[in-house]
Protein backbone atom coordinates (compact mmCIF):
# COMPACT_ATOMS: atom_id res chain seq x y z
CA UNK A 1 0.00 0.00 0.00
CA UNK A 2 2.75 2.47 0.95
CA UNK A 3 4.60 1.70 -2.29
CA UNK A 4 1.47 2.54 -4.29
CA UNK A 5 0.98 5.82 -2.41
CA UNK A 6 4.62 6.74 -3.04
CA UNK A 7 4.30 5.99 -6.75
CA UNK A 8 1.12 8.06 -6.99
CA UNK A 9 2.80 11.12 -5.51
CA UNK A 10 6.08 10.62 -7.35
CA UNK A 11 4.01 10.90 -10.54
CA UNK A 12 2.02 13.93 -9.35
CA UNK A 13 4.64 16.69 -9.18
CA UNK A 14 3.88 18.44 -12.48
CA UNK A 15 0.08 18.22 -12.21
CA UNK A 16 0.17 19.30 -8.57
CA UNK A 17 2.27 22.32 -9.51
CA UNK A 18 -0.08 23.22 -12.36
CA UNK A 19 -3.11 23.08 -10.06
CA UNK A 20 -1.45 25.21 -7.40
CA UNK A 21 -0.22 27.75 -9.95
CA UNK A 22 -3.79 28.24 -11.17
CA UNK A 23 -5.69 28.12 -7.87
CA UNK A 24 -3.23 28.94 -5.05
CA UNK A 25 -5.40 26.57 -3.04
CA UNK A 26 -2.80 24.73 -0.96
CA UNK A 27 -1.01 27.97 -0.14
CA UNK A 28 -4.30 29.45 1.09
CA UNK A 29 -5.06 26.38 3.20
CA UNK A 30 -1.57 26.44 4.74
CA UNK A 31 -1.83 30.14 5.59
CA UNK A 32 -5.20 29.67 7.29
CA UNK A 33 -3.96 26.60 9.15
CA UNK A 34 -0.80 28.39 10.29
CA UNK A 35 -2.91 31.18 11.82
CA UNK A 36 -5.11 28.70 13.70
CA UNK A 37 -2.12 26.71 14.94
CA UNK A 38 -0.30 29.87 16.10
CA UNK A 39 -3.41 30.96 17.97
CA UNK A 40 -3.69 27.67 19.85
CA UNK A 41 0.02 27.09 20.60
CA UNK A 42 1.02 28.09 24.14
CA UNK A 43 4.24 29.83 23.08
CA UNK A 44 3.77 30.29 19.36
CA UNK A 45 5.23 27.99 16.72
CA UNK A 46 8.82 26.97 17.35
CA UNK A 47 9.69 23.87 15.35
CA UNK A 48 6.94 22.66 13.00
CA UNK A 49 6.81 19.30 11.25
CA UNK A 50 5.12 19.81 7.87
CA UNK A 51 3.72 16.29 7.54
CA UNK A 52 2.89 15.66 3.89
CA UNK A 53 4.86 18.61 2.60
CA UNK A 54 4.49 17.69 -1.06
CA UNK A 55 6.39 20.12 -3.26
CA UNK A 56 6.89 22.53 -0.36
CA UNK A 57 3.92 24.86 -0.82
CA UNK A 58 2.89 24.50 2.83
CA UNK A 59 6.52 24.35 3.97
CA UNK A 60 7.15 27.83 2.60
CA UNK A 61 4.16 29.16 4.51
CA UNK A 62 5.21 27.63 7.83
CA UNK A 63 8.77 28.84 7.31
CA UNK A 64 7.34 32.37 7.52
CA UNK A 65 5.65 31.74 10.88
CA UNK A 66 7.75 29.09 12.66
CA UNK A 67 11.28 29.28 14.00
CA UNK A 68 12.15 26.05 12.18
CA UNK A 69 10.27 23.87 9.69
CA UNK A 70 10.89 20.22 8.83
CA UNK A 71 9.40 19.00 5.55
CA UNK A 72 8.32 15.36 5.58
CA UNK A 73 6.80 13.38 2.73
CA UNK A 74 6.68 9.81 1.48
CA UNK A 75 7.55 10.93 -2.07
CA UNK A 76 11.17 11.56 -2.98
CA UNK A 77 10.10 13.34 -6.18
CA UNK A 78 7.90 15.73 -4.23
CA UNK A 79 10.60 16.44 -1.66
CA UNK A 80 13.17 17.14 -4.38
CA UNK A 81 11.20 20.31 -5.20
CA UNK A 82 11.84 21.74 -1.73
CA UNK A 83 14.87 23.88 -0.96
CA UNK A 84 16.35 25.63 2.08
CA UNK A 85 14.81 23.50 4.82
CA UNK A 86 15.31 20.14 6.52
CA UNK A 87 13.70 17.29 4.56
CA UNK A 88 12.71 13.79 5.62
CA UNK A 89 11.36 11.01 3.40
CA UNK A 90 9.20 8.92 5.72
CA UNK A 91 5.71 7.67 6.58
CA UNK A 92 3.33 9.47 8.92
CA UNK A 93 2.95 6.39 11.08
CA UNK A 94 6.71 5.93 11.66
CA UNK A 95 8.11 9.42 12.20
CA UNK A 96 11.93 9.46 12.41
CA UNK A 97 11.85 11.97 15.26
CA UNK A 98 12.46 11.79 19.00
CA UNK A 99 9.66 12.03 21.55
CA UNK A 100 8.57 15.60 22.33
CA UNK A 101 10.84 17.11 19.68
CA UNK A 102 8.54 19.56 17.84
CA UNK A 103 6.10 22.31 18.78
CA UNK A 104 3.65 21.75 15.95
CA UNK A 105 2.59 19.08 13.45
CA UNK A 106 0.77 20.31 10.36
CA UNK A 107 -1.17 18.00 8.05
CA UNK A 108 -2.07 20.47 5.30
CA UNK A 109 -4.30 18.48 2.90
CA UNK A 110 -2.45 15.25 3.63
CA UNK A 111 -3.83 13.23 6.56
CA UNK A 112 -6.97 12.24 4.64
CA UNK A 113 -4.75 10.45 2.10
CA UNK A 114 -3.59 7.75 4.53
CA UNK A 115 -5.70 4.64 5.28
CA UNK A 116 -5.01 4.65 9.06
CA UNK A 117 -5.08 8.23 10.37
CA UNK A 118 -5.15 7.07 14.00
CA UNK A 119 -1.60 5.68 13.67
CA UNK A 120 -0.37 8.98 12.21
CA UNK A 121 -2.12 10.97 14.94
CA UNK A 122 -0.54 8.82 17.66
CA UNK A 123 2.85 9.54 16.14
CA UNK A 124 2.06 13.26 16.05
CA UNK A 125 1.14 13.10 19.74
CA UNK A 126 4.40 11.28 20.51
CA UNK A 127 6.68 13.87 18.90
CA UNK A 128 4.73 16.90 20.14
CA UNK A 129 6.10 18.89 23.07
CA UNK A 130 3.96 20.06 25.95
CA UNK A 131 2.05 23.15 24.90
CA UNK A 132 2.29 22.18 21.24
CA UNK A 133 -0.43 21.98 18.61
CA UNK A 134 -1.45 19.77 15.72
CA UNK A 135 -3.46 20.95 12.72
CA UNK A 136 -5.12 19.13 9.82
CA UNK A 137 -7.20 20.03 6.77
CA UNK A 138 -9.41 17.65 4.79
CA UNK A 139 -11.82 18.15 1.86
CA UNK A 140 -15.57 18.08 2.36
CA UNK A 141 -16.31 18.24 -1.37
CA UNK A 142 -17.54 20.51 -4.14
CA UNK A 143 -21.03 21.99 -4.11
CA UNK A 144 -23.37 23.79 -6.49
CA UNK A 145 -24.98 27.12 -5.54
CA UNK A 146 -28.09 25.22 -4.35
CA UNK A 147 -25.95 23.16 -1.96
CA UNK A 148 -26.04 19.85 -3.85
CA UNK A 149 -22.88 17.80 -4.28
CA UNK A 150 -21.25 18.20 -7.70
CA UNK A 151 -20.68 14.46 -7.95
CA UNK A 152 -24.35 13.56 -7.54
CA UNK A 153 -24.67 13.71 -11.33
CA UNK A 154 -21.85 11.23 -11.90
CA UNK A 155 -21.53 7.51 -11.29
CA UNK A 156 -18.41 8.15 -9.22
CA UNK A 157 -17.77 9.92 -5.92
CA UNK A 158 -14.53 11.79 -5.26
CA UNK A 159 -13.58 9.90 -2.11
CA UNK A 160 -10.45 9.91 0.00
CA UNK A 161 -8.85 6.81 1.52
CA UNK A 162 -9.98 8.25 4.86
CA UNK A 163 -13.30 9.99 5.37
CA UNK A 164 -13.10 13.42 6.98
CA UNK A 165 -15.20 12.26 9.95
CA UNK A 166 -12.70 9.44 10.60
CA UNK A 167 -9.88 11.97 10.52
CA UNK A 168 -11.69 14.13 13.08
CA UNK A 169 -12.32 11.10 15.30
CA UNK A 170 -8.65 10.12 15.16
CA UNK A 171 -7.55 13.58 16.27
CA UNK A 172 -10.23 13.74 18.98
CA UNK A 173 -8.95 10.43 20.34
CA UNK A 174 -5.58 12.00 21.22
CA UNK A 175 -6.27 15.72 21.59
CA UNK A 176 -8.79 18.31 22.64
CA UNK A 177 -10.02 19.57 19.27
CA UNK A 178 -11.55 22.62 17.64
CA UNK A 179 -12.98 22.43 14.12
CA UNK A 180 -14.43 24.63 11.42
CA UNK A 181 -15.03 24.88 7.68
CA UNK A 182 -13.32 26.99 5.03
CA UNK A 183 -15.10 27.73 1.74
CA UNK A 184 -13.60 28.70 -1.60
CA UNK A 185 -15.19 29.64 -4.90
CA UNK A 186 -13.95 27.44 -7.71
CA UNK A 187 -14.70 26.48 -11.30
CA UNK A 188 -15.32 23.35 -13.33
CA UNK A 189 -11.87 23.67 -14.86
CA UNK A 190 -10.29 23.79 -11.41
CA UNK A 191 -12.15 20.62 -10.40
CA UNK A 192 -10.82 18.93 -13.52
CA UNK A 193 -7.29 20.12 -12.73
CA UNK A 194 -7.56 18.77 -9.19
CA UNK A 195 -8.47 15.33 -10.52
CA UNK A 196 -5.74 15.54 -13.16
CA UNK A 197 -3.27 15.08 -10.30
CA UNK A 198 -2.62 11.31 -10.33
CA UNK A 199 -2.79 11.04 -6.55
CA UNK A 200 -6.16 12.83 -6.56
CA UNK A 201 -7.53 10.99 -9.59
CA UNK A 202 -7.17 7.91 -7.40
CA UNK A 203 -10.09 9.32 -5.37
CA UNK A 204 -12.26 8.45 -8.39
CA UNK A 205 -10.49 5.44 -9.89
CA UNK A 206 -8.17 3.86 -7.30
CA UNK A 207 -7.85 0.50 -9.07
CA UNK A 208 -6.54 1.80 -12.40
CA UNK A 209 -2.96 2.64 -13.26
CA UNK A 210 -1.89 6.27 -13.24
CA UNK A 211 -2.45 7.15 -16.90
CA UNK A 212 -5.77 5.32 -17.10
CA UNK A 213 -7.23 6.90 -13.97
CA UNK A 214 -6.31 10.43 -15.10
CA UNK A 215 -7.85 9.77 -18.52
CA UNK A 216 -11.05 8.41 -17.01
CA UNK A 217 -11.29 11.35 -14.59
CA UNK A 218 -10.91 13.78 -17.48
CA UNK A 219 -13.66 12.02 -19.43
CA UNK A 220 -15.98 11.86 -16.43
CA UNK A 221 -15.69 15.58 -15.70
CA UNK A 222 -15.59 16.83 -19.30
CA UNK A 223 -19.22 17.99 -19.27
CA UNK A 224 -18.98 19.89 -15.97
CA UNK A 225 -19.60 23.64 -16.26
CA UNK A 226 -20.18 26.54 -13.93
CA UNK A 227 -18.95 27.97 -10.65
CA UNK A 228 -18.94 25.93 -7.44
CA UNK A 229 -17.97 26.03 -3.78
CA UNK A 230 -15.16 23.87 -2.46
CA UNK A 231 -15.33 23.16 1.29
CA UNK A 232 -12.48 22.07 3.56
CA UNK A 233 -12.74 20.98 7.18
CA UNK A 234 -10.00 22.14 9.52
CA UNK A 235 -9.17 20.57 12.87
CA UNK A 236 -6.85 21.92 15.56
CA UNK A 237 -5.73 19.65 18.39
CA UNK A 238 -3.95 20.43 21.65
CA UNK A 239 -2.89 17.95 24.36
CA UNK A 240 -5.56 17.47 27.02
Amino acid sequence: MKAVVRQNFDASVDAYTAYERRTNRFTSLARLLAVEMSTHADDGLGTVLDAGAGTGVSTRVFTETAAETIALDISREMLSEIESTARLQADFDHLPLCDQSVDGVAFTASLFLVPEPAAAVREAARVLRSGGVVGAVAPLGWFRPDGTDVFEQFERESRSPTDTSALQDALAGEFSTTTGTWRFSTTAENIRLFHAIPAMAARLYPKFDIEERVLRARELLSSLNGTFEQRWRWVIGVPE
